[in-house]
């Protein structure tokens, strides 16, 4: 029996995408235990994967900190690691290669560095969808994959009875109108307007929330839905997968949560303006689809509320 670390440290879409890698590691490293590097808000998500055994804490500090950079190093070499599967492919963990392994191949260190197809460079590479890379990069190295373009984060959820009783929820839909500060870019202006028109043919058939983020509770005050909190703070990840993955539908910008819905199996809209595409991000699945316009700003609440409708019909 081995040890076994996959890096992955972030966002919570990331991870959400990850998911299905790391399962097919897993099934290929039955005999294997299995660790991952991840960063401190993902650690009591990262501990529910039946599939790792425990989560080493990465403060991702500036790599001229030395004495962080040593004691990290030195907890990673204590396991004993007989392979890396980074999943990140950062600057960050390629500097931690070089390190731990300098001269690794793909049979030591899994990377896109490690496994860059022949005459394509990583800038080229990376201009495709996420999923892909990483059948590319898992295949590459060795492992047979069947998961890796269906992730499945399903394993996240966690009993939410108490807070379902609490609001009397029943059918609902939920919407996610936020982003983080530095991308407003992702934001789409209309969402009450287009509860407007919900309530208008939906009446009270179907109950409309928002589950705010930490630091998303004040911006959800702006909007015409029931606020979802656990003791009047935000649901943490599980809580938050399991009211997604049993709601009727979604609507969100392209944040965490859309990735969630997306791989929780949900019907849902995604909403994708200039920033990027939703084909690089692999979040277009069987029941979750995005619209994609040059600029959010003039993607009207009828065309959204019109698909919403032929999604549901």
């Amino acid at each position: 029996m081995s040890n076994i670390l996959i890096i992955k440290h972030g966002s919570l879409g990331d991870i959400v995408q990850a998911s299905g890698a790391i399962q097919d590691i897993f099934e290929n490293h039955k005999d294997d235990k299995l660790y991952i590097l991840s960063t401190k808000p993902y650690y009591n998500l990262l501990k529910k994967n039946p599939n790792i055994v425990d989560v080493i804490i990465d403060k991702r500090l500036s790599r001229f900190n030395l004495f962080y950079l040593y004691l990290l190093m030195r907890k990673i070499k204590k396991y004993q690691f007989t392979k890396v599967y980074d999943l990140q492919n950062s600057k960050r963990t390629s500097f931690y290669k070089r390190i731990l392994f300098p001269n690794a191949s793909s049979d030591k260190w899994s990377s896109t560095e490690t496994t860059l197809p022949n005459e394509t460079s990583k800038d080229d590479f990376d201009k495709d969808n996420v999923l892909n890379r990483f059948k590319h990069q898992l295949n590459s190295s060795g492992i047979q994959t069947k998961n890796v373009m269906y992730p499945d984060f399903s394993w996240s959820c966690e009993d939410i009875t108490k807070i379902k009783t609490d609001y009397n929820l029943n059918k609902y839909l939920i919407l996610f109108p936020f982003s983080s500060p530095n991308l407003l870019i992702k934001r789409w202006p209309y969402y009450n307007e287009l509860i407007r028109k919900i309530k208008s043919e939906f009446k009270d058939k179907l109950q409309i929330l928002v589950a705010p983020g930490p630091n998303e509770i004040k911006i959800a005050e702006e909007i015409d839905a029931t606020c979802i909190l656990d003791k009047d703070k935000a649901l943490n990840i599980p809580q938050l997968s399991s009211l997604i993955k049993d709601s009727y539908f979604i609507i969100a910008n392209d944040t965490g949560p859309a990735h969630m819905a997306a791989h929780l199996n949900v019907k849902g809209l995604v909403l994708f303006g200039s920033h990027t595409t939703a084909q690089k991000v692999s979040i277009e699945r069987e029941k979750f689809k995005p619209i994609q316009v040059s600029d959010l700003t003039k993607l009207s609440a009828d065309k959204v509320y019109q698909r919403m409708k032929e999604a549901i019909n």
